[in-house]
């Protein structure tokens, strides 16, 4: 396993199957005694505000007994006030772990090649490998399988959706997605996600239309059409993504009983109707519940003193 958890590119099936059995564990309770972290500090830097990584990662540090240090946007100004590499240095120093959210890719990249102790990506504007991860993990508590299932993605090609297509890849469920033109995945990360897909047997398609993707899918996903550092497109994002919201039109497409999913924040009447979000079929919540969980076992994997074998 690597140092880093930058990218679900780097990690493999049984890994990620490592990470979801621990994940499970601590959500019933069971090792509660075990503090990976004991005596262990670790590092926020958060470029950008944060509701739910923020708390999942801090209670996570809690709970495996560490010690967690908020640095927000005014504390460090990464690479600004001071040299990435010199950050990542001198944390090294003091901490034994990071968790990065950034803008820029790119700084989180950095981190991780000049720290000495691990990073985890928080989330950068390219890649949100523990929300994808928690997402599948969720799915599979809901279905009993994650390997198989069919999910469809509406909306913007957007860092969410890069990481999801490789859990989706690296976990063998089938991808089905639409983005409004323009508004398409990196085609990089589209083709690595495609080959690793062909050793798990899955496949990432895509459509045209929102309801050609939502169709026969086991569960329905979508992201806001503007995230944090596009307020200036709003409009205009607006205007190119209204074909594509989940409304019940589009919803019904999916197979009977399928599931809603988003990874929060919602703009509801915007990317998703009240009434599908609201709804029973709506999962959001249990999503937003199992970063906790299975942040804790990437924590615990990555960082953590007392690792489990691989």
């Amino acid at each position: 396993m690597t140092k880093d958890l930058i990218s679900l590119k780097h990690l493999t099936a049984s890994e990620i199957e490592y990470i979801y059995e621990m994940a499970a564990d601590f959500k019933a309770g069971v090792g509660d005694f075990e503090k990976p972290l004991d005596g262990m500090s670790i590092g926020l830097i958060f470029q950008k505000p944060s509701n739910r990584t923020r708390l999942s990662f801090e209670v996570g540090v809690y709970e495996l007994g560490g010690h967690s240090v908020y640095l927000g946007p005014g504390d460090i100004q990464l690479g600004v006030r001071e040299s990435i590499k010199d950050v990542a240095l001198v944390h090294s120093r003091y901490l034994d772990g990071i968790i990065a959210r950034t803008f820029s890719h790119d700084d989180i990249v950095a981190l991780g090649d000049s720290a000495t102790i691990p990073v985890i990506n928080g989330l950068s504007d390219l890649l949100h490998p523990c929300q994808a991860l928690s997402d599948i993990f969720t799915l599979r508590e809901k279905t009993g399988k994650s390997a198989g299932l069919t999910l469809s993605y509406v909306g913007d090609g957007n860092n969410v959706f890069h990481s999801l297509m490789y859990a989706c890849a690296l976990c063998g469920v089938d991808l089905r997605f639409a983005t409004p033109a323009g508004y398409g995945p990196n085609d990089q990360i589209t083709d690595d996600a495609r080959r690793m897909a062909g050793s798990s047997g899955s496949r990432i398609e895509s459509f045209k239309s929102a309801e050609e993707a939502a169709r026969g899918a086991d569960a329905v996903y979508t992201d806001v059409w503007a995230s944090m550092g596009q307020e200036s497109e709003h409009q205009k994002r607006m205007a190119d993504f209204k074909e594509y919201q989940v409304n019940e039109s589009v919803f019904s497409k999916a197979k009977n009983g399928a599931f809603f999913m988003h990874c929060l924040p919602v703009h509801r009447g915007e990317e998703v109707t009240g009434s599908i979000i609201d709804g029973a079929s709506s999962i959001v919540l249990e999503q937003a519940e199992n970063r906790l969980y299975v942040q804790k076992a990437v924590m615990a994997v990555f960082i953590g003193r007392k690792k489990r074998s691989l």
